[in-house]
């Protein structure tokens, strides 16, 4: 028995080199490498050619289900041309609910195969080497996982199409999407970028600034009806004008923070770790690189998207403390307003409000979209008053109806006292509020 190679490539370049290489997610390339096969001297025949090419395949299986997998274009020697895989070359754009198609379609550089048997798959990057399923076809057998069943289908649209069409978009469907083709031994893959429309907004919760670990933050995100932000949406909201002297988390693990208005207390007049353009005289969005996310602790930038449902203020005949906010809301069909909800409603929907209300995570704010000196200076944005004394009767209440939730007092309904003449008389406590005619 003699040692031959097969090799896991495409064609070679001048001089016998390799040139098939295909660049990857964060500038990685794969170059294929000879596997030695043990082989008999003589001339291997086609059984033996098969034989070989599927141990290549199993060499380079990985050995974990989704994590550090790398796949190589295999043709082989004699073979009429290999699959190629376009997808688009920049980013599709939708929000949350909204409807999108992952475009991505394939061909042969030869015309000798068929569009049977060929495996379609699509999976999501969760980070440069990790990969979660989202989406498989193989001739008539179609399967979805997870999050995705239910929404994700091939749109079909004739022979070599695999777009997936992705229904009911959620902020968890954000990041970028590998489509992957397979026929017999040969397989190439493209990847496509989704990115979504929204708002992003820096977070610390009740007990102060920089309290947060990196799955703290994901929490509180989460709470507040949004996710971690990624570099490139709070660069996006930098570039929109966002400015904020204080760090906080981003999903890659980062810790950044933009600043629209350069200042010494904001990393000075020019600062380094500006990623900003225009240098010194723009600011930029600072950078503290990579920490230690279970160790070291910020704040949280987050990002939402398009609200379902609506929010809207309620003004009592009083102001009530926190613990009045929630009865309040409930009465109108509804529940006290997330933050991420309050920060969509005013960039999406154009809430204007100059009062301050309860939110449901005890803090106080308010959204202005036509600035005006006497609510809070002459930039557009969601003031905040911080955390109040809950037990104090300070502010109305952000209220948010999800969609189809029916409102308990349409039109010339108020708010009053059960036991006693609407806006007037009767009993203060708020436990007893109720819908009156008025």
């Amino acid at each position: 028995m003699g040692v031959c190679e097969v090799l896991a490539v495409g064609k070679a370049g001048p001089g016998g080199s390799q040139a098939s290489e295909r660049p990857r997610l964060g500038g990685w390339t794969e170059r294929p490498v000879p596997v030695p096969q043990v082989c008999a001297p003589a001339a291997l025949g086609p059984g033996a050619l098969w034989a070989a090419a599927w141990s290549v395949l199993l060499l380079t299986a990985p050995a974990g289900a989704q994590r550090g997998r790398k796949k190589v274009v295999h043709v082989l020697e004699g073979e009429s041309g290999s699959v190629v895989v376009q997808t688009a070359p920049g980013q599709v754009v939708s929000h949350r609910g909204g409807t999108i198609v992952l475009p991505c379609r394939y061909h042969y550089e030869a015309a000798a195969h068929g569009h049977d048997g060929v495996r379609l798959k699509w999976t999501k990057v969760v980070d440069p080497l990790a990969f979660t399923d989202v989406f498989v076809a193989l001739g008539p057998q179609h399967r979805a996982f997870g999050s995705y069943r239910g929404r994700a289908e091939l749109q079909g649209d004739g022979p070599g199409d695999a777009s997936l069409v992705l229904r009911n978009v959620t902020l968890q469907d954000y990041g970028r999407y590998e489509c992957e083709v397979t026929n017999e031994l040969e397989d190439d893959a493209g990847m496509v970028k989704l990115d979504l429309e929204g708002v992003v907004f820096p977070y610390h919760p009740r007990g102060g600034r920089y309290k947060l670990t990196f799955a703290e933050a994901q929490r509180a995100c989460a709470e507040q009806d949004g996710i971690l932000a990624s570099a490139e949406q709070l660069h996006a909201a930098w570039r929109d004008g966002l400015d904020w002297c204080n760090a906080g988390w981003l999903r890659d693990g980062s810790v950044q923070y933009p600043v629209n208005r350069p200042r010494e207390p904001c990393g000075g007049l020019g600062g380094t770790g500006s990623a900003g353009d225009g240098g010194d005289a723009n600011g930029g969005v600072r950078n503290y690189g990579y920490r230690h996310n279970a160790e070291e602790r910020y704040d949280a930038f987050c990002f939402t998207s398009n609200l379902p449902g609506r929010v809207f203020f309620l003004k009592p005949l009083r102001p009530v403390p926190f613990s009045g906010a929630a009865r309040a809301c409930a009465a109108r069909g509804a529940a006290v307003a997330k933050v991420g909800q309050l920060f969509a409603a005013w960039k999406l929907q154009l809430l204007d409000r100059c009062t301050a209300g309860w939110l449901a995570d005890g803090s106080a704010r308010y959204p202005i979209v036509n600035p005006r000196m006497r609510c809070g200076g002459r930039r557009p944005g969601v003031r905040s008053l911080g955390f109040p004394d809950a037990t104090r009767r300070l502010f109305g209440v952000y209220c948010y109806r999800a969609p189809g939730a029916p409102d308990p007092a349409p039109g010339g309904w108020g708010w009053g006292w059960a036991g006693g003449g609407g806006w007037a008389g009767g009993a203060r406590d708020p436990a007893a509020w109720t819908p009156l005619r008025v």
